[in-house]
């Protein structure tokens, strides 16, 4: 029996990578549509969530979280997130039931979730009860507290870094580190897609796979070829921090506020 699925994920390799797993554990999947941003899906779903059985939706998206979507419309079918490890987002799964996967996803993950999808199919779950339990949820925890430091080596010591220190951070040869206001490079034992998930968006803004960097580091911006943006911060980076096109809106939009 086909089943119709949608992918919502902001990173065109992950999107290709799920859909070609899926399609290798179950040749009858077919992809109506691959969307990157809340205000795609909302308008493609709109129309669409009808022909849907399944979806597949990032967490985090180029303008804002994937759960932003059924604050504007009402989920029909059944839904599996894709996030990478993000504490606060998996406890609201364990508390309302929802299924997920964790990224980098690997393929038993991936057949595990669409087997479970598989078992209950049939049995008149639409996602709309534990979707709104997971809005009122994350409404309820919103004034979370944020990350305040990290503990970091210096010298022969270990020593917390406050996170309002912090102008950015960045991956280097596979290592992340944290730029901060004063010029100083500590290493941080954690990943940009962890950090991401543990400091205020307020503050704090993945510019590109390379670089998340902090409001009030932001000097200015310079205009780039294709519709991108160089962001030029305090103290100067050695990289071109460059925003892409696709997320060029949301960070000024992100400054504006």
């Amino acid at each position: 029996m086909t089943i119709n699925i949608a992918i919502i994920e902001d990173e065109p390799a992950i999107a290709r990578n799920l859909e070609f797993t899926l399609k290798d554990l179950e040749p009858d999947i077919c992809t109506l549509n691959k969307m990157e941003s809340v205000a795609s899906s909302v308008d493609w779903l709109r129309e669409n969530m009808h022909l849907c059985d399944l979806l597949f939706m990032d967490i985090r998206l180029t303008d804002g979280l994937s759960f932003d979507i059924f604050k504007k419309i009402e989920p029909t079918v059944p839904v599996i997130f894709l996030t990478a490890y993000d504490h606060y987002a998996l406890e609201a799964f364990k508390v309302n039931g929802l299924d997920y996967i964790l990224k980098p996803f690997q393929k038993q993950e991936v057949a595990r979730a669409l087997e479970k999808f598989k078992n209950i199919r049939g049995q008149g779950t639409d996602g709309k009860s534990t979707i709104q339990e997971l809005l009122t949820y994350l409404q309820a925890q919103g004034d979370r507290s944020y990350r305040q430091a990290y503990l970091v080596h210096y010298q022969d010591k270990l020593i917390p870094l406050p996170v309002e220190k912090i102008s950015w951070f960045y991956t280097e040869q596979e290592i992340v580190y944290a730029r901060t206001v004063d010029g100083k490079k500590y290493a941080i034992d954690s990943t940009l897609d962890k950090i991401l998930a543990e400091v205020s968006p307020k503050l704090f803004y993945r510019a590109n796979r390379q670089f998340i960097v902090q409001r009030w580091a932001v000097k200015d911006i310079d205009f780039y070829f294709n519709g991108r943006l160089i962001v030029n911060v305090s103290p100067t980076s050695q990289d071109k921090i460059i925003v892409s096109k696709a997320k060029a809106p949301e960070f000024k939009k992100w400054l504006d506020e």
